[in-house]
């Protein structure tokens, strides 16, 4: 059988359970075919005509004007048992009785549908029906029960007829044209006319005038009700659902059939799909641009069930539209504007957004893991507690700027990056502003921590140096920055460089300050210094380093980012009156890790051997104690666990193996006597230097593993925070 199946006439034709990845249906006629558990993966339906064959069409029509007749003969033949009972007994005739109350509940019946749509009301009043038979039933005469059983029998006969007529009113709507449904009230009415002939006594001439206005007023009722319901449940009025939910079923039944097909990046654009049966189908990252008759297509329990979202996916137009908290997980929302879309709490995992239009979109608590965010536009995008992860895909996101924050009266500055306000992001900047912030997300998952704690207790200040950077003089300003503004109190927590590309560097601020008048500060001061001759610049930097040696330090780290042809240095350089170098990190294209200051009293390189190192580490592993519990395990086995897990892993290259083991070393020392604080501080410098090892490798890399399961044991053994 060919696989190209391009303008085809497949009418009727079974693929049930069928392998039809990636087979071309374009255009082709596919009304009732069978893709029941078929597997349409990257299949291509654009323009393809789904729906009902002609004879299941035609059947259903002829049903639906004979049921018409039946209707109006119910409805009338009802309204009018009721109206000639009502006045040919006497008033104080048990059948006067019943027929009141027939009568009150159908005029109660009417008031409900059309008030309060139809669902609910005919089971309450089947209720009261069946409750008032019962009644009489118990405590009346034989002659009474006759009579409750012939008005309960009427009543049912109005309200079946009413509903009826809705439900083939819907369907001709639907399947046919004016024609028919005007064919289809003509038969209606004769069904009235036999049915008002049928319950009027010709042999009593008394009745005969109550009796057709009975008819004339069940006959309006009936026809004033079913007409109404079709058309309130054709504009997708909920409380017309039992209406409209009959009608799908009926249509589709015998129409195309998707049910539990696999639909995975299966194309719709422009197809008609009214009266197919979309049930428990896979429907990820479908594109149903411009599909017409889903309104009209069996669609229960999938993410087409919610008009906005079913409305969203066909225009791709959202703009300025509120799609707070709806499950959009796996949509296809290629090329889509949701320009000034409000998404707070949607959940967008899995979903593609290709080139979509996200600008100045609320982005707060929206899940966005596994998305293909590719070509995206984020620019003046809120991403404040946004859930993404690594396999979010950012390739070439297009942004000038973004927020962190949504805006508030406490905070009116939301946050902006780049935080100085007459600026926007270069080619590559927001890749490489948004990687690290992945890679820490990820690792705060492993670790179980809440980022969005995290992220609640600072701000960052990202400062991007193009076409070069002065170290020294990059150092003097950020000293400068930091006296001038003690109230940001600001650290040095990040230094990102590609060779003399770009360097960009990260400082940690309080929440209390302007960051777009500190970035335009730090380059005014950065400028003034750079301009200086270099001899003026070595004095100026060997006065502050008297009163702070380590701004040294920073100069060298600088250094460091533009020598290497790609890096990322974590620090903490607390910037203030007392500069507290915490730890450093310098982790290369590829994971290596070298150049680590601040631990245990200098610099260790790469010129160690991993045997020498691996038998200190050993000898100050076992000073340890042994666990006080023998079912469970201690420091000392902990660290020995970590070393072993460290010089074993092939992920990790020989330098970062040397670097870490001396972590491990680090550790045991804290641990003889971990209530020193210094020794606090080493032990928690020791243990970011590790995690931040481990986010730079595969998440296979048996280091990886270790940080989430061992770091978190071994930092509540020395009573410090993970």
């Amino acid at each position: 059988m060919s696989q190209d199946f391009r303008r085809a006439n497949l009418r009727g034709q079974s693929f049930r359970g069928h392998n039809l990845s990636k087979v071309d249906f374009s255009y082709a006629d596919i009304c009732g075919v069978d893709f029941t558990n078929a597997v349409l993966v990257g299949a291509d339906f654009t323009h393809s005509r789904a729906g009902l064959r002609r004879q299941w069409a035609i059947s259903l029509i002829i049903g639906s004007l004979t049921l018409a007749f039946v209707a109006g003969l119910d409805a009338a033949y009802g309204g009018v048992s009721v109206g000639v009972l009502l006045v040919h007994q006497g008033i104080q005739s048990i059948d006067f009785l019943f027929s009141g109350i027939a009568l009150l509940i159908l005029l109660g019946f009417s008031f409900l549908a059309l008030r309060r749509g139809w669902g609910s009301e005919i089971g309450g009043l089947a209720l009261i029906v069946a409750a008032a038979i019962a009644f009489v039933a118990a405590v009346g005469t034989s002659d009474a029960i006759a009579g409750a059983v012939i008005q309960a029998v009427a009543i049912a006969g109005v309200v079946a007829g009413t509903v009826t007529g809705a439900l083939v009113t819907a369907i001709v709507r639907v399947i046919a044209g004016k024609g028919v449904l005007i064919a289809l009230a003509v038969l209606a009415l004769f069904g009235v006319v036999v049915g008002a002939g049928l319950g009027i006594p010709q042999d009593n001439p008394e009745v005969i005038v109550p009796g057709s206005i009975a008819a004339i007023i069940s006959t309006l009722s009936f026809f004033l009700l079913s007409f109404h319901a079709a058309n309130r449940s054709l504009a997708g009025d909920r409380r017309y659902a039992l209406i409209s939910s009959m009608t799908t079923a009926i249509c589709a039944g015998k129409g195309t059939s998707f049910r539990n097909a696999d639909l995975t990046n299966a194309n719709f654009t422009q197809a008609l799909l009214k009266h197919t049966d979309l049930r428990g189908a896979i429907l990820a990252r479908t594109n149903w641009f411009q599909a017409n008759g889903l309104s009209q297509a069996r669609i229960g329990r999938t993410y087409l069930e919610n008009r906005e979202v079913r409305e969203l996916l066909i225009s791709k137009e959202g703009k300025g539209k509120n799609f707070d908290r709806c499950d959009l997980r796996g949509v296809n929302l290629q090329n889509a504007n949701l320009s000034d879309s409000s998404l707070i709490g949607a959940d967008l995992s899995e979903a593609t957004l290709q080139s979509t239009d996200l600008s100045r979109a609320k982005l707060v608590q929206t899940q966005l893991y596994r998305t293909d965010l590719t070509y995206a536009c984020l620019t003046g995008a809120h991403i404040q507690d946004w859930a993404i992860s690594t396999d979010t895909n950012f390739q070439d996101v297009r942004c000038e700027y973004i927020y962190m924050r949504l805006p508030t009266q406490a905070d009116p500055d939301p946050w902006r990056k780049p935080d100085n306000r007459h600026e926007t992001f270069k080619e590559d900047d927001f890749s490489d502003f948004i990687a690290p912030i992945v890679k820490t997300l990820d690792l705060y998952r492993q670790q179980n921590i809440d980022p969005r704690q995290v992220a609640s207790t600072f701000k960052t200040l990202d400062l991007y140096h193009y076409e070069g950077i002065d170290p020294s003089a990059a150092a003097i300003a950020l000293k400068q920055l930091a006296e001038a503004h003690p109230e940001a109190d600001l650290e040095v927590v990040a230094l990102e460089g590609r060779g003399e590309d770009k360097i960009r560097l990260q400082a940690r601020v309080t929440d209390r300050v302007d960051q777009s008048q500190l970035n335009a500060e730090y380059f005014e001061k950065y400028r003034q210094v750079s301009s200086l001759p270099y001899s003026d610049v070595q004095t100026l930097l060997a006065g502050i380093a008297e009163k702070d040696e380590r701004i040294r330090s920073l100069e060298k780290m600088v250094i460091t980012a533009i020598e290497s042809n790609k890096s990322y240095i974590e620090t903490y350089y607390s910037l203030g009156d007392t500069v507290t170098e915490k730890s450093s990190i310098n982790i290369n294209a590829g994971g290596d890790i070298g150049n680590v200051s601040g631990i245990s009293g200098g610099d260790v390189s790469g010129v160690l051997n991993l045997g020498t190192i691996s038998g200190n580490v050993t000898n100050a592993i076992n000073q340890l104690p042994e666990s006080p519990k023998s079912d469970e395990p201690g420091i000392k086995d902990l660290l020995r666990q970590l070393q072993e897990i460290i010089e074993t892993d092939t992920e990790l290259p020989q330098k970062g193996k040397e670097t870490a083991v001396t972590q491990v070393q680090v550790l045991a020392e804290v641990a003889q006597d971990p209530e020193q604080p210094e020794k606090k501080d080493m032990g928690r410098q020791a243990i970011n230097l590790l995690k931040g090892a481990a986010s730079f490798l595969p998440d296979t890399a048996k280091l990886a593993e270790a940080c989430t399961k061992l770091l978190p044991l071994i930092g509540k053994l020395l009573g410090l925070p993970i």
